[in-house]
């Protein structure tokens, strides 16, 4: 009779923890595609949009430069992402979502310019050479058994070696330095990815369907669309056919 208890106890335990799974996973992934939709969309708008896309640039008659809007889209980013994570605790989780929609939102405009560099046929191929490469790599860190924490770690040590090196290479202007600034982003966010799937898995092993819970589900698919968007623009840079 008490052996039955326990059984059905931990049976009951193993099924909710099956059910926080699959609606922190289902959540994460629905407001990560989301995020991307509305990067794409946007992005496709002040591209191709004549009226959108002049407001980020500036005539005088003799040279074309960036708006003052176009600047803005370029730096407002940051300060989300900043306000985000250093605000979270204060952060309702309407507010967070919104926050992270439009950081998407943002990004999407100043991701427009890649549609005037590279051909649009060579977007759409990386695009779904990353989304393959992505899956892959979120069933592996999914799945896996082994601890990533480790890899997180080291990984992240090289993403803020590969920021301070990006930034010096803003002033020296190195071809092969930016070739291999994209090969290491490459490996540090494929790497990412798998390291961010398991921490989300091992999160819906500690729901209590806090709203702090739901709003961690919002940065984890924040996590999983930054990965996503650096594999994205990293292989671009590595494969896209100019025009």
């Amino acid at each position: 009779m008490e052996n039955n208890f326990r059984n059905t106890n931990l049976n009951n335990i193993e099924n909710a923890t099956i059910v926080n799974e699959r609606t922190l996973f289902a959540s994460v992934f629905t407001w990560m595609f989301l995020a991307l939709i509305i990067t794409t969309v946007c992005s496709m708008l002040f591209a191709f949009q004549p009226q959108l896309e002049n407001l980020l640039y500036t005539n005088n008659g003799v040279e074309t430069k960036l708006s003052v809007f176009a600047w803005i889209t370029m730096f407002l980013p940051l300060v989300l992402v900043l306000v985000m994570n250093f605000a979270f605790n204060k952060l309702s989780f309407p507010v967070l979502m919104m926050l992270f929609f439009g950081y998407a939102a943002v990004n999407g405009i100043s991701f427009s310019v890649i549609f005037k560099i590279y051909k649009i046929d060579s977007i759409g191929y990386i695009f779904g050479g990353t989304a393959g490469l992505f899956g892959l790599m979120a069933v592996l860190g999914y799945t896996t058994k082994a601890d990533l924490t480790k890899m997180g770690f080291y990984l992240r040590i090289g993403l803020m070696g590969v920021i301070l090196v990006s930034l010096v290479n803003i002033f020296l202007q190195n071809s092969m330095m930016s070739t291999l600034i994209s090969a290491a982003v490459v490996v540090i966010f494929t790497g990412l990815t798998a390291f961010h799937v398991q921490q989300i898995k091992e999160l819906s092993n500690q729901s209590d369907g806090s709203t702090d819970y739901k709003k961690m589900g919002v940065m984890g698919a924040l996590s999983l669309y930054l990965a996503f968007i650096n594999l994205f623009l990293a292989l671009l840079r590595l494969f896209g056919r100019r025009d």
